[in-house]
């Protein structure tokens, strides 16, 4: 009697453990804002590329791409990182995410830690931004939100990559 209550409790114990695993998986999720990175409007790319934690490949299973210009990213598990591009004409070119837009490789990646993202929003630098229009184009970031200033290729960056 005594070891048939115990599987019992044992059992429920598992059942409530895998229960909370689930949920967390679940609501892992985080919301990324394209903005054009000179006048801060909506930026709707023809792809979005996302990689997790330094891998080499692109994955665009966990990318989903709304009407309104936002791209929803359900995070794996294991996620610590994301590195995110965009892509215009029509996926054949890639924006210049305006954190390294004044570098010398202005086609370098950046990663973005999730835990700021998830716990309270981030916007990358935005070097786009002539100094006297930044606070303009900043805007608000909320917990759960990415925010990747871009801009376009300009002709000494028009380069195959």
């Amino acid at each position: 009697m005594i070891e048939r209550a115990y599987r019992a409790l044992l059992l429920m114990a598992c059942m409530g453990a895998s229960v909370a695993l689930l949920q967390a998986q679940i609501g892992r999720t985080i919301t990324i804002k394209i903005r054009d990175g000179k006048t801060g409007e909506t930026v709707t790319p023809s792809n979005v590329h996302v990689r997790f934690n330094h891998q080499p490949e692109a994955l665009g299973n966990w990318v989903d791409q709304k009407d309104d210009g936002t791209i929803e990213v359900k995070l794996p598990q294991d996620a610590k990182v994301i590195s995110v591009r965009a892509t215009y004409l029509d996926s054949t070119e890639y924006f210049v995410n305006c954190d390294v837009a004044k570098q010398r490789d202005s086609s370098a990646e950046s990663w973005y830690p999730l835990t700021d993202i998830v716990t309270s929003g981030l916007a990358i630098p935005n070097d786009c931004a002539r100094v006297k229009d930044a606070a303009k184009v900043r805007g608000e970031v909320k917990p759960g939100e990415f925010v990747l200033f871009v801009r376009k290729r300009n002709w000494k960056e028009q380069v195959v990559e």
